[in-house]
């Protein structure tokens, strides 16, 4: 589908993607410690990180030679991705939260506690269902999932 959005779902919207790359992110990064934290067949963990490296969103780096094992690591596409999960969390946080609370909150590195907000970079306005409208980019194509933004102006 001709749209960022489907783009992007094709890469990380499989529902155990977000979380591998919150562990990553966490620190989680060998193959072992991933499976046992998250609770992910071998099969199915070994299918999503090779879909990642492919992706470009996370490296296979080696840590050990005899025998060789690798450690994943976020590249910098995977980094990028960083604060869309803080802003999951946010709405789970809001609309979704566990018995108890939400089980972690974030902290700035100026040490305050936050929830995330997109803000426009421009005015520092929120940057949301009623503020936002979306035109037409330099990639509009005609076809499925684009019918709006492909449509003449």
């Amino acid at each position: 589908m001709h749209c960022s959005i489907a783009q992007a779902v094709g890469v990380v919207g499989e529902p155990w993607t977000p979380l591998i790359l919150r562990d990553l992110f966490l620190g989680v990064r060998r193959f072992d410690d991933l499976a046992q934290d998250l609770g992910i067949s071998r099969n199915l963990l070994t299918r999503r990180l090779e879909h990642l490296v492919a992706a470009g969103v996370v490296e296979r780096r080696p840590y050990q030679e005899r025998p060789v094992r690798f450690e994943y690591v976020l590249t910098e596409a995977g980094r990028d991705i960083v604060p869309a999960l803080f802003t999951l969390m946010a709405w789970g946080a809001r609309w979704a939260t566990p018995p108890g609370g939400p089980p972690a909150l974030l902290v700035h590195s100026c040490g305050e506690r936050f929830t995330p907000v997109v803000t426009c970079p421009h005015c520092g306005g929120a940057a949301d269902a009623e503020s936002v409208l979306v035109v037409r980019g330099p990639g509009a194509a005609q076809g499925p999932g684009t019918m709006v933004l492909a449509a003449e102006a």
